[in-house]
């Protein structure tokens, strides 16, 4: 290896000699020891889908950290050639974004999501030698061991946990002629971001005390964080504040809240309430002076509370830690659990967050419209604003006007005094999110349109109006052009709302079932505080995919949920724990489109009357119900033509809904 192979600005790890340094020359020499020859091909074992989510799934916090700023880092290097990657402590890829034309090369050397880059595999590389030495490391072209590795340049920083323990690599690679000094610095910073996040959350009831010498520097990447008991003893404490206080983590854990900053909890809360000065200032045991802001936080509320906080300048003083859906994480990438049709719904919805394009979700009931509408809220730049739900079809006709748009006092019989904030004035800088919009009463439409085209609210009985300022998402199970086409929706409202229409799958039609099922267990172990985890039997999980699903996610939440409460001790859910019901739906739903279209004879879901006619007829009506009488949905679901079902039940006549069946 000459030093002349690569440009000047990348030998950061090259002594003056052209020797490589003593980190990269240990980590050669370690790879001998692995067996590796520098010709050999690498190791491109990559894990199976199903295998790489079960290891997001083990290190979901990591992963859910990691997403958004990955996603930051990379706009800042967009167009380099180059790509970001997150790993586990093993050095697994999790996750890989990048230029497109990059990553289709660095697929060439298995570096992507599934491929491990440990040293035993890779030999020396940024991301096995970081996690070997526990340091940031910068390997540049022919620095890596293995010869086929050599067109790349990595810059990989450990990440570690609020107690110091490695739990990820976060990594930058490019080509190695296009390297640039500053991308460590990227990484570190990302680092520093994903580490800080990671050290709030999970030190949430306590003392966290944020400090700094210089007041400018609070709230940013250079604040020291550290975390103690009510009582003052000492928690952990982020890199900064270790650097601050000149003590390594080991030796932080010998102190209090006392040695460290002169002072005690009950001294920090009085400070808080008396609030006469912008931030506190501390003394540290050196004699340096800080300037510091503190969050108190008590978990004496009920769960599921929102936090009572008290700001004053620098400083907040909270009763309890905000519930998890508080947190700011990328939920669309929680959503992502490795469906496509899935992940193209929120391909397309990330190009359009924050530019005041209107969302619609089409999709059958129970298909997780909502959940897909606040993880849009939560990505976007509105996030911290408030994300208000309208059910348009759980609101009376008589009350749904007021519920929107609010009213004065007096301005019906019943109304409250002092009158009511409407949902529009609620959602006011944040979103506001229509769910079956499609049932809106036909006269509302008019005055919802006139407001999301002027964006002025009336409310009843008042001659103000006031502006509002809302991100529109809606959703729908019903063929809104069809309702169109029947005069029961107004074609100018549907085409103010589709800015871009999205659909999500049933559930039976997803091929990440085993996935999503892992995830709902998850949570409901931790709901029910149970440290067990819970799996499904492989006879049971292949009934599951099986299953039609009529009722989609709303069905399965509440089949697992059961499931999960009638358990034995070893957590496995078998064929006893589930209700008869299920059972029903697993018989007839393989049954469904052969008893519309096929001449067979009855199988063991006919009723005793026995006719098949009769059974085609229960088997449409039964799909016209959920879908509130929307025949093409009805279709969709039964897999056959809407003229299927007009033939096979004359009483229903085209361009007319059913209403009772």
């Amino acid at each position: 290896m000459h030093d002349d192979d690569f440009p000047a600005a990348a030998r950061t790890a090259v002594l003056s000699n052209g020797w490589p340094a003593p980190a990269i020359q240990k980590a050669h020499e370690r790879s001998e020891t692995f067996g590796l020859r520098a010709s050999a091909r690498p190791d491109y074992e990559i894990l199976s889908s199903a295998g790489l989510e079960l290891k997001r799934e083990q290190n979901r916090v990591l992963y859910a950290h990691a997403m958004p700023v990955m996603e930051t880092l990379h706009e800042q290097i967009v167009n380099t050639q180059s790509m970001i990657v997150l790993t586990n402590a093993e050095g697994l890829i999790l996750h890989s974004i990048g230029d497109d034309d990059f990553l289709a090369r660095a697929e060439k050397v298995a570096l992507r999501p599934g491929a491990n880059w440990a040293e035993d595999r890779q030999g020396t590389n940024a991301i096995g030698t970081a996690l070997a030495e526990r340091c940031a490391m910068v390997v540049h072209g022919d620095q890596h061991y293995l010869a086929a590795n050599r067109f790349l340049t990595c810059s990989s920083v450990p990440i570690l946990d609020p107690y110091g323990d490695v739990i990820g690599v976060l990594d930058v690679t490019g080509d190695y002629r296009s390297y640039h000094q500053h991308t460590m610095a990227f990484a570190k910073m990302s680092v520093q971001m994903i580490e800080n996040h990671l050290f709030t959350t999970t030190f949430q009831e306590t003392l966290q005390l944020s400090f700094h010498s210089r007041p400018e520097f609070l709230g940013t990447l250079m604040e020291g964080i550290v975390a103690f008991t009510c009582d003052g003893r000492f928690l952990s404490a982020n890199r900064s504040a270790q650097f601050q206080l000149g003590m390594s983590l080991a030796a932080l854990r010998a102190h209090t809240l006392s040695s460290l900053f002169q002072t005690t909890s009950a001294q920090l809360i009085d400070c808080m309430r008396v609030g006469l000065e912008p931030h506190l200032m501390l003394n540290l045991s050196s004699g340096a002076v800080v300037c510091a802001r503190v969050q108190f936080r008590r978990a004496s509320l009920a769960e599921g509370s929102r936090p009572v906080t008290v700001h004053d300048g620098a400083r907040s003083m909270a009763c309890q830690s905000p519930p998890p859906s508080a947190v700011g994480l990328s939920r669309l990438n929680y959503l992502d659990t490795g469906d496509p049709q899935v992940a193209a719904v929120i391909a397309k919805v990330r190009r359009v967050i924050g530019k005041d394009i209107p969302i619609l979700i089409n999709g059958e009931t129970g298909t997780g419209k909502e959940l897909l509408a606040q993880a849009i809220h939560n990505d976007s730049p509105r996030h911290a604003a408030p994300f208000v739900a309208v059910n348009c079809a759980s609101i009376p006709e008589t009350l749904i006007e007021s519920e929107l748009f609010g009213y004065e006092e007096g301005a019906f019989t019943g109304a409250r005094r002092k009158g009511a904030i409407g949902k529009l004035l609620q959602a006011n800088g944040g979103t506001l999110f229509l769910d079956e919009i499609g049932d809106m009463p036909y006269p509302l439409q008019v005055r919802l349109l006139r407001v999301l085209q002027e964006r002025i609210v009336n409310p009843l009985g008042s001659t103000k109006s006031i502006q509002v300022d809302i991100a529109i998402i809606c959703a729908t199970h019903r063929d809104l052009r069809e309702m169109i086409a029947q005069s029961r929706f107004r074609e100018d409202l549907y085409y103010r709302l589709n800015g871009l229409v999205v659909r999500l799958p049933r559930l039976r039609d997803r091929t990440d079932l085993a996935v999503v099922i892992q995830k709902m267990l998850q949570r409901e172990s931790i709901a029910a505080g149970n440290p067990q985890p819970l799996s499904v039997a492989p006879d049971v999980m292949a009934m599951f995919e099986r299953c039609p699903w009529p009722g989609n996610f709303r069905q399965l939440g509440n089949l697992l949920r059961t499931a999960a409460a009638m358990v034995d001790a070893d957590g496995e859910i078998r064929r006893e724990h589930l209700p008869d019901d299920f059972f029903d739906d697993l018989r007839c739903g393989a049954s469904q489109s052969a008893a519309v279209d096929a001449p067979a004879a009855p199988d063991a879901c006919l009723p005793e009357s026995g006719r098949l006619q009769d059974v085609t007829v229960s088997v449409i009506a039964a799909a016209l119900a959920r879908h509130g009488g929307n025949v093409s949905a009805a279709a969709r679901e039964l897999g056959v033509s809407r003229n299927t079902i007009y033939r096979k039940m004359p009483a229903v006549e085209p361009g007319r809904a059913v209403d009772d069946f």
